[in-house]
C-alpha cells in the first residue's frame, strides 16, 4: 500500500504542477499532507515536516547567502568580461545564444554548485532571450542539461555519495566515466545547436533595432521572481544604488548586446581583482571542505558586502535588490522539506526502493550494472541523491556482486542519471534557475524532462560502449 500511496504522491505532484492547477509550493505542502493523512499518519505529520526542515536548513542557509554573494559580484562587475566574451560570440543570432547558454553553464558548472551556475548563466544570458523574444524554458533546459552533465564531478555530490556508499575511489569512479560523460556533453551541445537552430528558423537572425523590446527589461540577480511572475522595472532605493544593477542596454555601435549596463552605479572597478581574489578563494576553499559550505558563503557575502559597500545605505540596498529571490528560493526549499519529509517518514520510499529492486528479473543479474544505470534515471529524479546513494545503490551493488558484477561498475552507472536529477522537484537549484528566470515550473518541466532523459541514455550508452559500465 505504501509503494502505491509513494507512487501516487508523486504522479499528483507532477500532473498538478505540470497542468498549472497548483504553485510549486502549496504542491509541495499541500499533497504529501494529505497523503500522510492517507497513510494514517497524519498526527506524525509535525515530526516529518520537521525533520525534513532540519535535513534542509543548511541547504537553504548555503542557498540565500550563496544568492546575496554572486548578486553582490555580479553588481560589482565581477563576471562582465565573461559576459561579454559569450555575448561577443552569441550577437543577435539565436543558435549562438543557445549554444553559448549550453557553454557557459557548463564552463561556470567546474565549481560544482549548481545555484551558483544557474545564477551566473541566467544573469548573462536573460537580457538577450527576452530582446530576442526567445524561449526561456529553452534557456533552463539547456542550462539544466549542462550543469547535470558536470555534475558528475567529483566535487559535484553525487560521485562522492557513490563512492562514500560503495567505499570505492571517487577518482576510480570519474576517471573511467570521463569519455562517455564527454560524449553527453558534446550531446547537450548538439541538442542546443539544434534548438538554436529551430529558434533561428522561427525568430530569424535579427539586428539590435528589431530585437528592441517596447520597455528596458530589468534582470539582477535579486530581481527574480517566482516561477512565471511577471517582470518589470524595479528601483532598489538606497544611498549610491541608483537603478537596478543589471539593465539590459544596446552595445554602443547599434549591432551588439549588453546583457549588463556597463554604467551601473555599483560597479566597483577598483576592487576586481579583490573581488576575483575573494572568488577564487571562496570556490577552493569549497572544494577543499575547509568550512561547510553554508558558513563559507556566509562569511562571503557578509565580506563582499562590507569591502564593496561600506556605507550602511548600499548595503541596506543591495540586500534588498536580492531579498525578493532569496524569500521565494528558501521558500521553495522548505517547501520541499515537507515532501521529502513525509516520503521518508512514513515509509513510502523505502517501500518504493524495495519494491523496484525486487522486480528485477533474475536473469538481469550479469547486466545490474546496465539495469542501475536505467533506474538512476527516474530514481533520482523522484527522490534526493543521499536517498538513491545511500539507500538504494548498495542494495543494487550487493545484487550485483552476487552475479560478478563489481561495484565500480555500478558506481560508475549510479551517476548517469545526474542530466534528469538537475530538474527534479527536489533539487533546490532547480528553483533559482526557473526563478531568476522567471519560468512556470510546469512549463520547465515539460520541456526539459524527455531530453534531460534521452542525455542520461546517450552516456550510459557511450558507458557501455566505452565499457567502463
Amino acid at each position: 500500500m505504501l509503494t502505491i500511496l509513494g507512487f501516487a504522491m508523486i504522479a499528483t505532484f507532477l500532473v498538478l504542477i505540470m497542468l498549472k492547477k497548483m504553485s510549486p509550493i502549496s504542491a509541495l505542502v499541500l499533497i504529501p499532507a494529505l497523503f500522510c493523512v492517507f497513510v494514517g499518519k497524519g498526527a506524525e505529520l509535525g515530526d516529518y515536516v520537521i525533520d525534513g526542515v532540519t535535513g534542509l536548513a543548511p541547504t537553504a542557509a548555503m542557498l540565500m547567502f550563496a544568492i546575496v554573494y554572486f548578486g553582490v559580484m555580479i553588481d560589482v562587475g565581477l563576471f562582465d568580461p565573461i559576459v561579454r566574451g559569450i555575448l561577443g560570440f552569441c550577437k543577435a543570432d539565436p543558435m549562438r545564444i543557445v549554444v553559448g547558454t549550453a557553454v557557459l553553464a557548463a564552463i561556470v558548472s567546474l565549481d560544482g554548485d549548481g545555484s551558483t551556475t544557474f545564477m551566473i548563466t541566467v544573469s548573462a544570458m536573460y537580457p538577450l532571450y527576452k530582446r530576442l523574444r526567445m524561449s526561456l524554458v529553452v534557456m533552463t533546459g539547456v542550462a539544466a542539461m549542462a550543469n547535470g552533465v558536470m555534475n558528475t564531478l567529483p566535487w559535484g555530490g553525487p560521485t562522492a555519495r557513490a563512492a562514500t556508499a560503495l567505499k570505492v575511489d571517487a577518482g576510480d569512479i570519474f576517471v573511467p566515466m570521463i569519455p562517455a560523460l564527454a560524449m553527453g556533453l558534446v550531446f547537450v551541445l548538439a541538442l542546443a545547436y539544434v534548438l538554436g537552430r529551430r529558434e533561428r528558423r522561427r525568430l530569424g537572425v535579427l539586428t539590435l533595432d528589431e530585437a528592441l523590446v517596447e520597455e528596458t527589461e530589468t534582470v539582477l540577480v535579486g530581481a527574480g521572481t517566482g516561477a512565471g511572475a511577471g517582470a518589470g522595472t524595479r528601483s532598489s532605493g538606497g544611498a549610491g544604488s541608483g537603478t537596478d544593477a543589471s539593465r539590459a542596454e544596446p552595445a554602443p555601435g547599434g549591432d551588439g548586446f549588453q546583457g549588463l549596463d556597463p554604467h551601473r552605479p555599483t560597479l566597483r572597478p577598483r576592487l576586481y581583482w579583490f573581488n576575483a581574489l575573494l572568488t577564487v578563494g571562496l570556490l577552493t576553499a569549497m572544494i577543499m571542505e575547509l568550512l561547510p559550505i553554508p558558513v563559507l558563503f556566509l562569511l562571503g557575502a557578509a565580506l563582499a558586502l562590507a569591502v564593496n559597500f561600506p556605507h550602511m545605505p548600499d548595503q541596506k540596498a543591495r540586500i534588498a535588490a536580492h531579498a525578493e529571490n532569496v524569500l521565494n528560493v528558501s521558500g521553495m526549499v522548505f517547501a520541499a522539506a515537507v515532501f521529502t519529509g513525509v516520503l521518508q517518514g512514513t515509509g513510502m520510499v523505502d517501500h518504493m526502493a524495495d519494491w523496484l529492486v525486487g522486480n528485477i528479473p533474475d536473469g538481469m543479474g550479469p547486466h545490474m550494472a546496465l539495469v542501475t544505470g536505467v533506474l538512476s534515471i527516474p530514481l533520482t529524479y523522484f527522490m534526493s541523491n543521499d536517498g538513491f546513494y545511500f539507500g538504494i545503490l548498495p542494495v543494487l551493488a550487493e545484487a550485483g556482486q552476487a552475479h560478478g558484477v563489481s561495484s565500480l561498475e555500478i558506481a560508475r552507472a549510479s551517476i548517469v542519471g545526474q542530466p534528469l536529477h538537475m530538474s527534479s522537484p527536489l533539487v533546490p537549484a532547480v528553483y533559482v534557475l526557473v526563478g531568476m528566470a522567471k519560468v512556470e515550473f510546469g512549463d520547465h518541466t515539460r520541456f526539459v524532462v524527455k531530453w534531460a532523459a534521452l542525455t542520461s541514455l546517450v552516456v550510459l550508452g557511450a558507458g557501455l560502449v566505452f565499457g567502463t559500465v
